[in-house]
């Protein structure tokens, strides 16, 4: 022999040795005792090691002793039949030693024993075939088929077929191939394999009948897009375009992203403008689509949405989408959530006004729009506003009033309340305006606004007395919101960047008398604002207009009786620097007669005001020392009137009451202790200063005195 080996017990396999040369059979037949012994020692201790049957099988073929090398094969086998590796091998020996029907017994045994394992057929079928057993080979494949194996062996038995140029025959399997394995990627297979062999309208069918039976799979949208690629090849663009617009109306939108590239690409390729710009529009259809499915209550993809569909102008999907967008109601009845969606409806009876042009409809989505809110917990005037202006563009007064009388039942507003005024008075039913105004103010008595325009309403059709006990009433009000409406805005600009204007307000309509007092910070914020924009005592200058200067004071001490503000001495005085009345008298005097009754008009002007001003420096000399600031900007305007009545007025008498401006610092106070120093105005008043100094002299007398005693004794 050309080489021998010895075994190992330590090791539990064999080791090369030497090579020894047997030179007669004697010698042979000792080796192979030898050697099978050492074989079946080391099977015994390994039994499940697989390299040692291998080994030992091999080295049997070696000796050209194939019935026991069978024998090892066998054994091995019932050790672990399932391992196919010990089949293909004991296959290959059979096979390389060209025992052809051994061979077939080893691969029909293994092939019935492990069917699921394709290697084994493969094998199997590739011997027949190089063996030209075609009819075998296909016979085997037969047998495979019935254990439904994967895709891959349908296709392998269909290549089998092709390379006899069996056409019918892979045919028949394609068909068994799709009915075993339903899938799209069959379907398609089967649909190549007709367009291949030049049959069209064959694959067209395989393509039809996919869609029949896999439109609602997973993996349609593959399906669609082999489909139209297929008519896009035979030249039937319409039919692909038919294809993709059926399988986007009919695949969900989250699996169809590759479909609208596709589609967008082919209308690029074969479309007209209106084609490529549909295309376009459906890929962002898509988008809004996914958006509005993941978050339904997102009001601005739906608005985007509807945009997009109205630049379609398509009516039925411009109605789908609004239907849709406003069947998300907001699920809490809290107003925050509901100011985006109102905009749903309001935006669907435009598009229903404007350009639809179905006045009926519009009609119903005002009437459903208005049905839908909680209007015990909340309202919103827009919706009934514009449904009553609706109604007026239609000519139909009738239906106007119904609405905005519905409104002030159900959900009564200022606006409504104001709009529904300012129409009847367009019109001139000012009987109606008077019961809108009650209504108004019984179900609002605190609001100024209201009382102002229900007088000023009173005073265009000149019934003053009428006007008069409005406002006489409306001053006589527990409450008012913004009471300065009604007296008299004391300045044009009430609200400046100053700490004077803060005061105003800080001082008079929040720490004044309780009647006074704002609802709320918010409102009487807002209160500050209107009346910055220079709204004006209505009460106090509807008696001025009229001429009553005798009423406007009594008007004035009124008001004075509620608030000492200083904006309030400011005004009544000024009121009385200008309150000139009118002498028809004077009139037909002479010139100079008449300069003279004018200048002692003035005069007297001028002492009322002095008087107005002396009684609130007193007041805040005795009565609140503590507002000096207040109590300077009195005497600066008392000073700035004296300088305007020129000769007639005395500055001297001012001045010597104008206060000096000190500088000083005071402690910041916080919650955890002094923060700090501050620097502030100070004002010191000349007869408050000699006050000051006689109680300093007073005190240092007693002193003195006390010191005199204590030394006496």
């Amino acid at each position: 022999m050309a080489s021998a080996k010895d075994s190992d017990p330590s090791l539990g396999y064999l080791t090369r040795k030497e090579t020894e040369k047997i030179t007669d059979p004697t010698e042979l037949a000792d080796y192979r005792l030898r050697k099978r012994k050492e074989y079946e020692d080391l099977i015994r201790r390994v039994r499940w090691n697989k390299s040692v049957w291998v080994k030992y099988a091999k080295w049997e073929e070696s000796q050209k002793d194939f019935n026991r090398a069978r024998s090892v094969w066998e054994r091995a086998l019932d050790v672990d039949y399932r391992d196919h590796t010990m089949w293909l091998k004991y296959a290959d020996v059979e096979m390389k030693n060209k025992f052809i029907n051994h061979a077939r017994n080893v691969w029909d045994r293994a092939v019935t024993l492990l069917p699921r394992v394709d290697q084994l057929w493969y094998k199997y079928i590739h011997m027949e075939e190089m063996l030209g057993n075609v009819a075998g080979a296909r016979q085997i494949f037969e047998r495979w088929m019935s254990w439904e194996p994967d895709q891959q062996a349908w296709l392998s038995y269909i290549k089998f077929e092709l390379r006899y140029n069996e056409i019918e025959r892979a045919r028949a399997i394609f068909e068994r191939f799709v009915a075993c394995q339903p899938k799209v990627s069959a379907w398609i297979r089967f649909a190549k394999f007709e367009m291949k062999n030049g049959e069209i309208g064959r694959a067209r069918g395989c393509y039809e009948r996919a869609v029949d039976k896999l439109a609602d799979d997973e993996e349609a949208e593959t399906l669609f897009v082999a489909f139209a690629e297929f008519e896009e090849k035979c030249k039937e663009t319409e039919r692909a375009r038919c294809i993709y617009k059926f399988a986007l109306d009919h695949i969900p939108k989250g699996r169809a992203e590759d479909l609208y590239r596709k589609f967008v690409g082919f209308e690029k390729q074969y479309g007209d403008r209106e084609g490529i710009e549909d295309a376009i529009v459906g890929k962002r259809r898509f988008q809004y689509e996914d958006e509005v499915r993941k978050n339904p209550l997102n009001y601005d993809s739906w608005f985007d949405y509807i945009r997009l569909e109205e630049s379609g102008g398509n009516k039925e999907r411009i109605r789908e989408v609004y239907e849709r967008a406003i069947a998300n109601v907001p699920p809490a009845e809290e107003k925050r959530y509901w100011q985006r969606y109102i905009y749903l409806w309001i935006n669907y009876a435009l598009y229903e006004e404007l350009d639809a042009q179905d006045m009926e409809r519009t009609r119903a989505v005002y009437r459903e729009c208005r049905k839908l809110f909680p209007h015990q917990k909340f309202s919103f005037a827009k919706i009934w506003l514009m449904a009553a202006q609706f109604e007026i563009r239609q000519l139909n007064l009738d239906g106007a009033r119904l609405i905005l009388g519905n409104a002030i039942g159900q959900a009564p507003k200022d606006k409504i309340f104001k709009k529904y005024i300012e129409i009847e008075l367009q019109l001139g039913n000012i009987d109606r305006c008077r019961k809108l105004y009650e209504k108004y103010l019984e179900w609002s008595p605190e609001n100024c606004y209201a009382w102002s325009k229900f007088a000023e309403l009173e005073r265009s059709l000149s019934e003053t007395e009428r006007a008069r006990a409005i406002f006489e009433l409306a001053i006589a009000q527990p409450a008012l919101d913004m009471p300065e409406l009604l007296w008299k805005a004391c300045c044009e600009k009430i609200v400046e960047k100053n700490t004077e204007g803060r005061k105003f307000w800080l001082n008079t309509w929040l720490l004044g008398p309780g009647r006074y007092i704002v609802a709320g910070l918010e409102l009487f914020l807002c209160n500050m604002v209107k009346v910055a924009m220079g709204h004006p005592g209505a009460y106090i200058d509807f008696e001025i207009s009229e001429g009553e200067f005798e009423r406007t004071r009594q008007l004035y001490e009124r008001l004075l009786d509620r608030t000492k503000h200083l904006k309030v001495w400011i005004s009544y005085a000024k009121f009385e620097a200008s309150a000139l009345e009118e002498d028809e008298q004077a009139l037909e005097l002479p010139e100079d007669d008449a300069q003279e009754s004018l200048r002692e008009k003035q005069q007297q002007c001028l002492q009322r005001a002095r008087r107005v001003f002396e009684s609130g420096t007193n007041y805040y000399r005795t009565s609140a020392p503590e507002l000096k600031e207040e109590r300077a900007m009195l005497l600066e305007e008392w000073h700035n009137m004296e300088s305007s009545f020129g000769e007639l007025g005395d500055v001297d008498l001012v001045k010597t009451k104008l206060p000096k401006k000190l500088k000083k610092r005071r402690y910041i106070e916080t919650e955890d202790g002094p923060a700090g120093f501050e620097e502030y105005i100070d004002y010191i008043f000349p007869g408050d200063v000699d006050n000051a100094n006689l109680k300093i002299l007073e005190a240092a007398y007693k002193w003195k005195k006390q010191k005199l005693a204590s030394d006496e004794d």
